[in-house]
């Protein structure tokens, strides 16, 4: 395995690969690996012939006042862990080396950003979709893997790559779990023991919401109350962002569930902020 830090020297290899006629997937991560990661780079490896996997903590998708300075890192840990799943390339930028002092290009795609986690989180999106271009871009990828606990951010993706023409084919995972239910994440390190005991609870109402579509509810707004009051009795440390029913893919908010009706969510247990969604039809 290669570990590179510049763009320029990433796409030189890339290049060659392609000269070659190899393919590449590209794993775009913010580091501090568990087995979703893990996930994601086992799939990538099947795509092509080469898996390239980024470990870049964005500064451009963080707020004021979030936790980029805290957020966990490893990176000795994550190289290794990149070993082992056959990852040919690993790309660890420094901030300077992938914005400018005076970057000033930004790519979003508005509407689909203000809805969920943009509507704490206003620029987040702004600052993911500017650095995933920009890693599709120095990899020359032709396939890039994402997690489904990411929903919004994976929907937002497709669209730019739809409306910009870009030539990568873009791959969802499921979201992995713990053996409770709670959904994989590196914030997952900031709860404490009581609301580790309660998180898994979130996935539980958004299990319950499903049950009742399948019971036969179509009501967004009955939906809602149901976990929400499901919610205050089993997450009592838990401060709601958001739950709100929308169209996987559009993310335009129901009123009704449908076909393609998405329940998503944020809830904060302490110092951490945890998403999570639910596929209120049988998921495929």
């Amino acid at each position: 395995m290669q570990i590179l830090n510049t763009p320029h020297e990433v796409t030189e290899l890339c290049k060659s690969w392609h000269a070659q006629g190899q393919s590449i997937a590209l794993v775009p991560t913010m580091g501090y690996y568990h087995a979703g990661h893990e996930d994601l780079m086992d799939a990538g490896r099947t795509m092509a012939d080469k898996l390239v996997v980024s470990l870049f903590v964005n500064p451009t998708q963080f707020g004021p006042g979030e936790d980029l300075a805290s957020y966990p890192r490893d990176e000795e840990r994550d190289a290794e862990i990149c070993r082992q799943h056959g990852v040919d390339l690993l790309f660890m930028p420094k901030p300077e080396s992938m914005f400018f002092a005076d970057h000033a290009t930004w790519v979003e795609v508005p509407e689909m950003a203000k809805v969920l986690c943009g509507q704490s989180r206003p620029l987040h999106f702004r600052g993911v979709c500017t650095v995933v271009l920009k890693l599709f871009a120095i990899s020359l990828a032709d396939h890039a893997v994402f997690g489904q606990k990411d929903w919004q951010q994976q929907a937002i993706l497709k669209r730019m790559v739809r409306d910009l023409n870009i030539p990568i084919h873009l791959h969802t995972r499921p979201t992995v779990r713990e053996s409770d239910g709670l959904a994989l994440s590196s914030r997952n390190l900031y709860l404490t023991k009581e609301e580790r005991s309660q998180a898994p609870k979130i996935y539980e109402g958004l299990q319950l919401a499903r049950k009742l579509v399948q019971s036969g509810e179509k009501s967004a707004a009955r939906l809602r109350d149901q976990v929400l009051a499901f919610w205050a009795r089993e997450i009592p440390l838990g401060r709601l962002d958001y739950l709100t029913v929308v169209d996987k893919e559009s993310l335009t908010v129901l009123e009704t569930i449908d076909d393609n009706a998405l329940l998503a969510c944020a809830v904060r247990l302490g110092r951490a902020r945890l998403i999570d969604n639910i596929q209120l039809s049988a998921e495929s």
